[in-house]
């Protein structure tokens, strides 16, 4: 996959800085169109200001960010009709039904008339949800719940979409159900990018990026990150950089220099 020509997220030397905290420090990344992408790292290592830069929620400090091929910082608006965007906490309408939840979410991304029925259409099939149409979303399992929001993040067919740990609290049954649903839509041409604390989840993706305390200290295949931290696993690469940064952290309180 050439991430270079066909790159839906390219980011140059980006940086976010809030005073003297270095949220992300100079990062450089493509993420190719219908790759499945992992950002990871322990907590407050730059994820979440990463994606609300590329977002457009957080203005960059310096550097540059374009999401299919739209500056991020100057067309905010196109950049958000591009995305889509699934975050842990449930956000659905509980009272509504499955139709009229992607009814509603599709009318919020600008789809309308012929043209969002056509779209729902053919999006409940491939996402298998026709037999749950006039079901209450409230009344819905959770594995059901998350492909319904995914269905929602998904329906006006984005470039971009953002899954912030998608499968929390959800049975491996349908988290394994997910993912191949995810897969699906990566094979139409929607890129993926990933936020996860599964392991297992993490080893799914086709590349991964990990950051620590701003830095992007690891990029590649699940198996060329493991080879670059000579370690064993995915799991062994994040609790060596969870307490790394615990350490550096515990230091930096104490004034102490590592």
């Amino acid at each position: 996959m050439n991430a270079v020509s066909s790159a839906v997220v390219r980011t140059r030397a980006l940086r976010k800085a809030y005073g003297d905290l270095v949220a992300v420090a100079g990062l450089d990344l493509e993420i190719a169109r219908g790759e499945v992408f992992g950002l990871l790292g322990p907590n407050g290592s730059g994820k979440t200001t990463t994606i609300r830069m590329l977002c457009g929620l957080v203005v960059p400090t310096s550097g540059t960010a374009e999401v299919a091929g739209l500056d991020v910082e100057t067309n905010t608006e196109g950049v958000r009709r591009r995305i889509g965007y699934m975050s842990q906490r449930y956000g659905l309408y509980d009272e509504l039904t499955v139709a009229e939840n992607l009814r509603f979410y599709s009318s919020v991304y600008g789809l309308v008339g012929h043209d969002r029925e056509q779209r729902l259409a053919d999006h409940v099939e491939s996402l298998g949800l026709g037999s749950r149409l006039q079901q209450r979303a409230g009344t819905l399992s959770g594995g059901w719940k998350q492909r319904l929001a995914l269905a929602c993040a998904t329906a006006h067919h984005p470039d971009l979409v953002f899954l912030d740990e998608p499968t929390a609290g959800v049975d491996p049954a349908a988290r394994r159900t997910f993912w191949e649903t995810i897969y699906q839509l990566a094979r139409e041409g929607t890129t993926i990018l990933v936020t996860t604390h599964y392991m297992d989840e993490a080893e799914r993706c086709q590349r991964l990026a990990f950051l620590s305390r701003g830095h992007l200290i690891g990029l590649g295949t699940p198996a060329e990150v493991v080879k670059q931290f000579n370690a064993e696993t995915i799991e062994d690469v994040f609790v060596m950089l969870q307490q790394r940064d615990e350490a550096d952290a515990a230091m930096a309180a104490t004034g102490t220099k590592s």
